[in-house]
């Protein structure tokens, strides 16, 4: 997944696409213990791909409270 793509997404999409992403990776993971997994790639892609998805949302989480922030403190000034 592209990182453009993810950050088209809405909050509430991200969030389930990363719990999917997380059972999708144990599944892999399985699948590679008992040597059923021919692609073993797909494990460090759907790493890769949680771990963008999660710095959108840590990103997203920070941006909203940065201005949360800015407005409290344009608030006391007043």
């Amino acid at each position: 997944m592209k990182i453009h793509e993810i950050r088209e997404m809405k909050t509430e999409e991200l969030i389930k696409t990363i719990k999917e992403e997380e059972k999708n990776m144990i599944d892999l993971r399985f699948s590679n213990q008992l040597k059923q997994l021919t692609n073993t790639s797909k494990l460090r892609i759907a790493k890769k791909d949680i771990a963008r998805m999660k710095t959108i949302l840590t990103e997203r989480q920070l941006a909203e409270k940065k201005t949360a922030d800015r407005e409290t403190k344009e608030g006391a000034k007043a």
